[in-house]
């Protein structure tokens, strides 16, 4: 089984939940011997936004052109991120809620995948298909606030986003999702709240095992 894990955070795992869901998750793997497993962290990649030199450079291949240097970075970050999704069986997504949603170099790396021809395509009726059944799909999130409070649940654009894209869109079957959530909105049951959640983590790699 080839399981890819992309860390979508930056920052040091004793100041940041998702930092330290990904490295639990990696150290539980440590002990797995069937599968094969391949990280890619977002904040060490090379990954331009996607723009006008996206479109340029797909009518640049279709007629033949030659690209410049920054369309050609581009493209072959795209083909670098669409290259590790189709080798994967599973993949692992360690993210953090920050302002609502997703980091913004999460959000390039759904871009570089997002598209027709790979991830879905259109049928003879225009009816989206999708492309991506034979693959799951792992939600590792750590959001400070309660956003599973009914109050708070229209605000939270990152689980609910990644859901509809990879599940909805793409096709993939969520087969687990760990949310470590409210330990600044409650600092008193910080520790029992993140010690918990990190309980889940191991629990969610030791099916790899």
């Amino acid at each position: 089984m080839n399981i890819l894990v992309i860390k979508a955070n930056n920052r040091p795992a004793n100041e940041a939940v998702s930092s330290k869901m990904y490295e639990t998750f990696m150290e539980s793997l440590k002990k797995s011997s069937s599968t094969h497993i391949q990280t890619y962290d977002l904040f060490k990649e090379d990954m331009p936004y996607l723009g006008q030199e996206l479109f340029d450079s797909l009518g640049k291949l279709q007629s033949g052109g030659q690209l410049t240097e920054e369309e050609q970075r581009l493209m072959s970050a795209k083909q670098k991120a669409m290259d590790a999704v189709e080798k994967a069986d599973v993949l692992v997504f360690a993210f953090p809620l920050w302002n609502l949603t997703i980091p913004a170099r999460l959000h390039t790396f759904i871009d570089y995948i997002y598209s027709v021809g790979f991830t879905f395509k259109y049928d003879q009726n225009g009816q989206m298909l999708q492309l991506l059944n034979d693959k799951k799909v792992i939600f590792l999130n750590a959001r400070g606030g309660n956003f599973s409070a009914p109050e708070m649940a229209t605000s939270e654009h990152a689980v609910n986003y990644m859901y509809h894209v990879f599940h909805n869109i793409f096709g993939m079957e969520v087969i687990d999702q760990v949310i470590i959530e409210g330990h600044n909105a409650m600092p008193e049951k910080r520790d029992e709240i993140i010690a918990d959640g990190l309980e889940e983590v191991k629990q969610v790699a030791a099916q790899f095992h």
